[in-house]
């Protein structure tokens, strides 16, 4: 196993710089994910750890030792491609045991290692097959099972589920996750899907224009998002935005949605927001936290408000239903209890749960009170 600092890291290419000068580390046994949109470095950052891309600045160290210029061989890496990239010619069991054939192991440990890879990947009646006979789930297995068959420091994962479809990807979620548990291995894996970043990670780097927005446990992330990026990016559906003022009354603070409801904080929220009234806020609240289900933490009623909507669509998804409507001018979504079939044009009433809820700087996306 091993441990990896990211110091100061940079890529430039030409005069364009895309990376610039990002800090995180990979702790021994960690699994992290490094999350973005397409464009925002994460795959490139990959690169530069496996040694395949040079880096421009900063230092790469893996177990103490800086390897900015030691060839991707001599790092003790394994890396396990989007599109496999699997030998054509050879069985696999020959891609199994291709990496440790190149390091002399001796042909019984060999031999060996790929019985067991395959026994843990379920892949051995596949074992004298080519790659073209293969369908994607069982050539990704394969990519899977030749990384871990020489048992390397740090595992490296360049968005392995991409060409799967939606039953496959879920299916080798659970095959990586219990890969992780059972050998306990340092791994990176870079993926745009935030579903993806929230089920495997230990914990989550999200990345936007080469900077690191936020790092921290996928439970962080989603209860207390630095910003609107993060806040939008991780969850799905995607949390709503409100443009909303605050105004202070009798009662305490509230948020006035621009058109909609009047919306009291809850002391930790105006608490952020204090001496602010008047200030011109977005209100971020997730779908599932737009609701007519009640919580264990809010059984009773306290930080909930009612409010009314109008039902637009109606998305169906079996233990619940995602209702889209409005709030004010703002097009809002909602998970609700699936109790009865809703109409479009009807209403229905929903609890906003201000305990969940979030204020935003309209200008620089900053988490109001995030420093609490």
């Amino acid at each position: 196993m091993a441990q990896l600092s990211a110091r100061k890291l940079v890529k430039k290419y030409g005069s364009m710089e895309v990376v610039h000068g990002i800090d995180f580390e990979v702790g021994d046994g960690e699994f992290v994910v490094l999350v973005g949109p397409s464009g925002c470095g994460k795959s490139t950052t990959l690169r530069m750890i496996a040694g395949l891309e040079p880096i421009s600045g900063g230092e790469i160290l893996i177990n103490g030792e800086i390897v900015n210029d030691m060839p991707p061989r001599d790092r003790d890496i394994a890396m396990v491609f989007q599109d496999y990239a699997l030998y054509p010619h050879m069985t696999v069991r020959q891609n199994l045991g291709f990496g440790l054939k190149m390091r002399d192991t001796p042909r019984a440990k060999v031999d060996e290692a790929v019985a067991g890879r395959a026994d843990i990947l379920q892949i051995q009646e596949l074992l004298d097959r080519k790659p073209k006979q293969l369908s994607g789930g069982q050539r990704q297995r394969v990519a899977i099972g030749r990384a871990i068959a020489r048992e390397p420091a740090l595992f490296l994962f360049a968005e392995p589920l991409s060409n799967l479809d939606a039953k496959l990807r879920v299916e080798m979620r659970t095959q990586i996750k219990r890969l992780h548990i059972a050998f306990n291995a340092t791994s990176i894996y870079v993926t745009h899907d935030q579903t993806e970043a929230m089920t495997l990670a230990d914990r989550i780097v999200v990345l936007r224009n080469g900077v690191i927005e936020q790092v921290g446990s996928p439970d962080q992330l989603y209860a207390t998002p630095v910003n609107k990026f993060v806040a939008g990016f991780i969850g799905s559906p995607t949390m709503n935005f409100l443009p909303a003022r605050l105004v202070d009354g009798k009662g305490g603070m509230s948020a006035e949605i621009e058109g909609g409801a009047t919306l009291k904080l809850t002391e930790q929220l105006a608490r952020g927001a204090a001496g602010q009234a008047g200030r011109s806020v977005l209100f971020g609240v997730r779908p599932e936290h737009l609701t007519n289900t009640w919580t264990e933490e809010n059984r009773d009623g306290t930080g909930l408000v009612p409010i009314d909507i109008p039902v637009e669509i109606v998305e169906p998804l079996g233990a619940d239903t995602l209702v889209f409507s409005r709030l004010g001018e703002s097009e809002i979504v909602c998970r609700i209890s699936t109790t009865g079939r809703l109409q479009p044009g009807s209403k229905t009433r929903v609890n906003v749960d201000m305990n969940r809820a979030h204020l935003f700087d309209v200008e620089t996306g900053a988490r109001i009170g995030a420093q609490d």
